[in-house]
């Protein structure tokens, strides 16, 4: 039995752009697919500074998208939380294609959590099982952004609170990322092979007292409810390099010594709790 398969036609730059759905995306699917804000983002990014369909002589990369294939919607309640999708990109000066499948997540946002006690700075860590990786992972409190309004600061703010179990104000973090150039986009890319995923990387410091570090240690947190099931770590700054395979807090270190060294960084404020 043929299935039907269901199809739209997008206008994306100055071209007519096939959109279709896989054997069993469903008509429902494909169109919540292509009004959800990952794939605008994605987009928005072919067409902007550095942008694939941008043409090289300002600055991007002179290619053509000729069609979307929608492999696979999760939806994270009403709002398209996974995205997969093959595009057909093709470079206009060799017509030769470009790999085009696509894990859409969207943005995100850590935290380099940094606590100082007795003369001494640790760094804050979460466990949790990773099952893309099959591995357990100690990582920066991080997570994804829930809704559109790109509010990195505040959602940095809620993921320690649910994470860690420490309530820390927005105006206490300091954006890492902001550090960066403004043509990069002022986010990283952990993996852009295959994952669209932009992090922004915060950072917390505050002076502490013993009992907090030592309440923190084995603390297990996360929203039980979604599937988290995070035990907290506390271990010492300088140790931390050595500590995480976590691009994200690899990266916030780089970005947080290379702050201090240039003089972009004030001193820990001296908030105790």
């Amino acid at each position: 039995m043929t299935q039907h398969i269901v199809r739209t036609e997008l206008t994306i730059g100055d071209s007519a752009v096939e959109v279709i759905g896989s054997p069993g995306i469903s008509e429902l699917d494909l169109r919540k697919a292509v009004e959800s804000n990952v794939f605008h983002q994605w987009v928005t990014n072919l067409m902007g500074p550095q942008g694939i369909l941008t043409p090289a002589a300002d600055g991007g990369a002179s290619c053509s998208l000729k069609k979307v294939t929608i492999q696979s919607v999760d939806m994270f309640g009403q709002r398209v939380g996974f995205l997969k999708f093959k595009a057909e990109i093709t470079d206009d000066a060799t017509g030769k294609h470009i790999p085009g499948i696509v894990f859409a997540r969207g943005a995100a946002v850590a935290v380099l959590m940094l606590l100082e006690c007795n003369q001494e700075t640790y760094a804050v860590l979460t466990e949790q099982a990773r099952v893309p990786v099959g591995r357990v992972l100690l990582e920066l409190p991080a997570g994804m952004l829930s809704d559109d309004a790109g509010d990195f600061v505040g959602t940095a703010a809620q993921e320690v609170e649910e994470e860690i179990g420490i309530h820390i104000k927005s105006s206490d973090l300091v954006n890492l990322t902001d550090f960066l150039h403004p043509s990069t986009g002022q986010q990283i890319f952990p993996s852009p092979g295959g994952c669209d995923e932009g992090i922004k990387l915060m950072l917390y410091r505050c002076h502490v007292k013993q009992e907090v570090i030592d309440s923190l240690k084995g603390k297990q947190t996360g929203l039980r409810e979604d599937g988290e099931f995070i035990k907290v770590h506390v271990v010492p700054y300088k140790s931390l390099w050595r500590s995480t395979t976590d691009a994200k807090a690899l990266a916030a270190i780089s970005l947080y010594e290379m702050g201090k060294r240039e003089g972009l960084l004030e001193e820990c404020p001296n908030i105790s709790d």
